[in-house]
Order: structure tokens, then C-alpha cells, then sequence
């Protein structure tokens, strides 16, 4: 991209320039669409229906291989929790008295991958288990999917390779499902993936190839070697409609978490989703979920960290995955791991351009604190990434958004989507708690 062209779209957009800047800001989406003025979209509710049935086919499955599933029948599926306290700490730390409700979507809590990634990724796998079994007549009307867990079974999947460009969560989930199914599968991973989640791949019988470039080089180089092995399988983070649906089916979940909350969405009460995004794979599925679910009522926000606004950029200037934040001279260097993408999702920013509400962006800093808030008030421990859309319902209420809508504040349910955070080992989330304390203390001295 050259120099006139950045001149060009600030011109047209003055907040990209506060984002090249690095500032922190908050872009509500002028091109969000009602459901019924949306004419063609790439996949349907229908669609999200049918990866729901996949889901259950599988149940019996999970269930045999992964003994943390054996209590809930198969069904992956993570808590939806009241955070109270962290609300009042933030009302506190911020000096806003949020009205409405603060839930807290734990994703991180997610059974076997410990992210929001095993909806995505465990998903596409396991639909392309099932069609290989069905093309190749292993499996026949009525059969249990207990069937996956044999000698038989995973002795013919050792004849297919899978490969996945990852920076950290997308791999672990890719891998750990694949292996278990008996494929060779290889993750291709970005510099700023975590060494933890390299050994843990590799304990799974996992290959793990590193580079020293970010997201983009390791997609890039993982689908080159993937498509020229013979029987491979590549799950491409920037263009699958398979790991976007697996995304999409949460939606369906949590309308039953609400119910049996007792929480109405409607016109009256809508709900507002903050969700931390990299390349938009899961939170746009999750954001396409919600509007088929709950329609116009549902109102999603995508956070991404300062130096990696790739949706944000590739929404403002209308080129979605045709610029990437290099071109204007963001550098891609977070803490945020699995938020550290240069380029967005050409399938699902498509998708996520007329169905989000809107982006806001949020410091590394920013995410430790929230970090140790949230273990301090609620004794729940994620990774930093997974904390940024905590300051959602604070950023939105800032803007003129909910008075535009003519909504009531004191009738939002608001939910943060944590994103990860179980799998990481004890040694390493003590030092992200203790850095953000100094962090929030810090700040605490810093207003005094």
C-alpha cells in the first residue's frame, strides 16, 4: 500500500489515523444491517443447524475418548457465569456505574482445548472425519460414532495428513482432536505462539513446524506444504466456512444458558456480545450465530489489541483482507497471542461486515490488568487475550450507540467472551497475574 493511498483513507476515515497511531478507539459499524435487509449471505441458519447435528453425532465419540466430556455426554460446552464482583471493581477502577447485567461467556473453561478454538477446530475436523468415512463406506445408517474410536478407524485416517497455520489456540484444538482420530497432523506456528502450547502439541504425537514471521507467513507456508502432500487436509483460519460454523453453534447453546437464567432477549432487552478477535474466524461465527438466533436484538462487538487491528482496518477502509496492518505501519507485536493477526478473514470478515455492531481496541497493558482483576474478584484465571472484552460494556456505553437505538441501559445483558486461558501451566499464569497487579497498582498510584 502506498503512501497516498494511507493519505487517502485517514482523509476519509480520520480515526484510522489514531489507530496507526496506536490510540485506543472505539468504530461503530455504519454498515450493519437488519436480518431482513440482508439479502444473500454465503451460509444460513439452516446451515448452522446442520453443524449443530454434527455436533451430536459426535457426542457418543467424545464422550469414549475424552473423559473430561463423559459427564456431559459428549456436548463441548463451557459455563456462562454471573461476575458481580468484577463488575463493581471495574465500576470502581473506571469510575462508571454500569447499568445492566456483566456476564462473563467462559470459554476459557472449555473441556480438552481450553478455548474457544475447540468450537472451530474440533468442529471442521470432525465433519471432514465424517465425510471421508461416509465417502469411503465405513459407516452406515444408524452406526454409533463410538465407531471413531477404533483400530480400524484410526488406522485409515493415518492415511491423511491435516496442516493448520496457527499463533497458538487454533493448533492446540486441531491438533489434539486429529491426533486422537489417528491423522498425521502438522501445526504451523507464528512466532508469537507461546512455547507451552508448542510442547503441549507435540506430547500429542503432534509436528510442529515454527517460524520466525507472524500469523500470515505461517498460514501461508502451512497451506503450501499441506496442498502438496498426497491425502492433505489444510484448515485455512482465513477462508473456512467449516471452522466459522463450528464458531456459529455457541449461539444455539447460549440461548439455553439464558433461558435457564432466566434472562429475556428481545426488542426490550437486547444483548450486547464483546468478543476478542484475531483473524474474525470465531468472532464472527459467534457474532453470525448470535443474529440468526436472536436477530436484530443481538448486538456483538469485536476488541482487538493496538497493534493488531487487522478487522478493524480491513472494515474502516472497506478492504477487508486485502490490507493487513504492515501497510500501515502497525507492527503485530502483542501479548495477546491469539489475537497477534496482521490480515483478517476474507471469509468471515465478508460476513461480519454487515452483522457486527461495531470494534474497539485495547492496550496489552490494559488486558493484564483485567487479568488480575478478574482472578481477584471472581477467582477465574484466563489467558490476557481473553480478558479484552471486559471493558466492552464500558467502551459502548462511552459513544452515542445505545441512545441511537433508543434502548434502555438498565435492560442490556451484556457478555465478555473469555476466550482461553484452561490449559496454560500453573508457572505461567502466575506471572501474568503478578504482572498485572503491578500493573493495576500501578494505575491505582498513578490517580492518587
Amino acid at each position: 500500500m502506498s503512501v497516498i493511498d494511507i493519505e487517502k483513507w485517514t482523509q476519509a476515515s480520520p480515526l484510522l489515523k489514531e489507530i496507526i497511531q496506536l490510540h485506543t478507539v472505539t468504530w461503530l459499524n455504519p454498515s450493519r444491517k437488519k436480518i431482513s435487509a440482508i439479502q444473500s449471505l454465503p451460509l444460513s441458519k439452516e446451515d448452522m443447524l446442520k453443524a449443530e447435528d454434527v455436533w451430536k453425532r459426535f457426542a457418543p465419540y467424545l464422550a469414549k475418548v475424552f473423559s473430561e466430556l463423559k459427564s456431559s455426554n459428549g456436548c463441548i460446552e463451557s459455563p456462562l457465569r454471573n461476575i458481580d464482583n468484577m463488575q463493581e471493581a471495574l465500576n470502581q477502577f473506571y469510575h462508571i456505574d454500569l447499568q445492566g447485567k456483566l456476564l462473563l461467556k467462559c470459554d476459557n473453561e472449555l473441556p480438552v482445548a481450553g478455548s474457544i478454538k475447540a468450537r472451530g477446530g474440533f468442529y471442521e475436523v470432525l465433519y471432514y472425519a465424517e465425510q471421508l468415512a461416509l465417502k469411503n463406506k465405513l459407516l452406515k445408517e444408524g452406526d454409533s460414532y463410538e465407531v471413531f474410536a477404533s483400530e480400524k478407524f484410526k488406522q485409515f485416517f493415518q492415511q491423511y495428513a491435516i496442516g493448520v497455520g496457527s499463533t497458538g489456540n487454533l493448533g492446540l484444538s486441531i491438533g489434539i482432536i486429529s491426533a486422537q482420530l489417528g491423522f498425521k497432523v502438522s501445526v504451523y506456528m507464528s512466532a508469537d505462539a507461546k512455547e507451552w502450547k508448542k510442547n503441549l502439541l507435540r506430547s500429542k504425537g503432534v509436528i510442529v513446524h515454527e517460524f520466525e514471521g507472524d500469523f500470515s507467513e505461517a498460514i501461508s507456508k502451512g497451506r503450501e506444504a499441506t496442498n502438496a502432500t498426497n491425502n492433505g487436509y489444510f484448515i485455512d483460519d482465513e477462508n473456512s466456512k467449516h471452522l466459522f460454523l463450528g464458531y456459529s453453534v455457541a449461539a444455539l447453546r447460549l440461548k439455553k444458558q439464558l433461558e435457564e437464567m432466566n434472562i429475556v432477549v428481545d426488542e426490550e432487552h437486547p444483548l450486547f456480545v464483546y468478543s476478542p478477535c484475531g483473524v474474525g474466524g470465531s468472532a464472527g461465527g459467534i457474532a453470525f450465530g448470535l443474529r440468526q438466533v436472536f436477530s436484530d436484538n443481538a448486538h456483538s462487538f469485536f476488541v482487538e489489541p493496538t497493534h493488531s487491528p487487522s478487522v478493524l482496518i480491513g472494515l474502516i477502509t472497506g478492504e477487508n483482507e486485502k490490507i493487513c496492518v504492515q501497510d500501515v505501519g502497525i507492527d503485530n507485536n502483542t501479548e495477546a497471542d491469539g489475537l497477534a493477526v496482521g490480515r483478517s478473514s476474507a471469509f468471515a470478515t465478508a460476513i461480519s461486515s454487515v452483522m457486527i455492531s461495531g470494534v474497539y481496541t485495547i492496550e496489552d497493558n490494559e488486558l493484564f490488568k483485567l487479568l488480575y482483576m478478574l482472578g481477584k474478584t471472581e477467582h477465574i484465571l484466563v489467558e490476557p487475550s481473553a480478558t479484552a472484552g471486559l471493558l466492552g460494556a464500558y467502551k459502548i456505553c462511552a459513544t452515542d450507540y445505545i441512545s441511537k437505538h433508543q434502548i434502555n441501559p438498565e435492560k442490556i445483558t451484556h457478555i465478555a467472551w473469555a476466550t482461553g486461558g484452561d490449559l496454560v501451566p500453573k508457572d505461567d499464569m502466575e506471572e501474568f497475574y503478578f504482572k498485572g497487579k503491578d500493573i493495576y497498582f500501578e494505575a491505582i498510584d498513578a490517580m492518587e
